[in-house]
């Protein structure tokens, strides 16, 4: 065996190591795809064994932006199934408040009752963070056509408390608006003209033509009155959504029910606009691409991912790597003859760069805290279980 070669049994090098976080992006197809973060991966010689004090100083997170409602952040070190974990708790477990009953008194506008409670239930609320963490769960109990399932409801909760609406499970919110002619005070006659002469505009014709989430009001019950008052009182994260069009004589009337929930529920609960993540891209320039070439390289990239600096061998402009960040992997180089065997295209496998973007109720950053909680909960709780069935056997 020439000595330049590695046998089969010798441990992987740290270049080699560095090697294998690369998923090669080709220009037909993607390879190494398959999850290094595996005991006995790389071989029996290759000490790959789980160590905390390893994960610990591989494990980083690099904020990029955070703002209140919009942070990018690089989550770098962990397996794809760890960041995949987060991004389903932050969508489907970080509890939030949303409007869940809605009492129709009088409904003359031309959207139906169930559209109306739909639109409802689907306005991202706000309020205290100390107070919407306060609240509890409501425990709805199940349609009353469901005999089955209502004699286990009533045998297993009873008369909990868990199960009726009071202050420490149920938010109260009302709206009553009626539409009129802009000549017309509050109580129907004739006032004072407001509309222009030969207006067509419905805004100044009419008085609450437009019903919009602002004129919801927050009605605070028992205890929530330390929780939810001034700025913490809870409102509608934006004020300007619009909930349906009334023309004189038309009036909603309602009263709602809000309680916390997940988005495994219903979408309407989810914290997040929207989570997502991907993975960072990489570009290796295996050979020096200069003058005209590397001007041509650098357009087959978004802006400020390849840049142009002078070499001093050659005295042309060459192509480096910048911010391959802003890089999305189009392949558009790998069309070209002429750089298909100077460059190599990649993502590495465990940096993801995370986007949150909040619905409102907390902020971003808050939000991915939750979420490791609540997989740290899961944890706990699985190992639990696992010291109760050994203690069963």
């Amino acid at each position: 065996m020439p000595s330049q070669q590695r046998p089969s049994w010798a441990p992987l090098t740290e270049e080699q190591l560095q090697e294998r976080r690369i998923v090669n992006v080709r220009s037909e197809t993607v390879d190494d795809t398959t999850a290094t973060d595996i005991p006995g991966h790389y071989g029996p010689q290759q000490d790959d064994s789980w160590d905390l004090q390893r994960f610990t100083d591989q494990l980083k997170v690099e904020f990029h932006q955070n703002k209140p409602h919009d942070a990018t952040f690089s989550l770098i070190g962990v397996d794809a199934s760890i960041a995949n974990a987060y991004r389903r708790l932050l969508m489907s477990e970080v509890p939030t408040l949303a409007i869940e009953d809605v009492f129709i008194f009088d409904n003359t506008s031309i959207i139906q009752d169930e559209v109306l409670a739909h639109r409802l239930g689907l306005i991202p609320l706000a309020g205290g963070e100390e107070g919407l963490r306060w609240m509890q769960w409501y425990k709805k109990p199940p349609p009353k056509d469901d005999f089955a399932a209502q004699a286990a409801w009533e045998a297993e909760e009873g008369d909990s408390i868990a199960s009726v609406p009071n202050d420490t499970n149920t938010v109260v919110i009302t709206l009553d608006v009626t539409c009129r002619w802009a000549t017309q005070d509050q109580d129907g006659r004739d006032g004072k003209k407001l509309a222009k002469e030969g207006s067509i505009d419905p805004t100044e014709k009419y008085v609450n033509s437009n019903v919009y989430a602002h004129q919801l009001k927050f009605e605070p019950e028992g205890k929530q009155k330390d929780y939810f008052s001034g700025e913490n009182a809870i409102r509608p994260v934006n004020p300007d959504i619009l909930i349906a069009k009334l023309r004189p004589g038309q009036r909603i009337h309602l009263r709602c029910h809000c309680i916390k929930g997940v988005g495994s529920d219903h979408a309407k609960f989810s914290p997040v606009a929207t989570a997502s993540y991907r993975l960072l891209p990489h570009i290796n320039i295996t050979k020096p691409i200069l003058g005209a070439d590397a001007k041509m390289f650098a357009r087959c990239f978004p802006r400020g991912v390849i840049g142009l600096e002078d070499d001093p061998q050659s005295g042309q402009k060459k192509a480096v790597v910048v911010n391959p960040m802003k890089d999305t992997v189009s392949r558009e180089c790998l069309r070209y003859d002429e750089f298909k065997d100077k460059v190599k295209l990649g993502r590495i496998r465990d940096h993801f760069i995370f986007s949150v973007e909040s619905s409102g109720q907390f902020e971003s950053d808050v939000l991915f805290i939750d979420s490791i909680r609540l997989l740290k909960a899961k944890a706990q709780r699985f190992k639990r279980h696992l010291a109760e069935l050994e203690e069963g056997r």
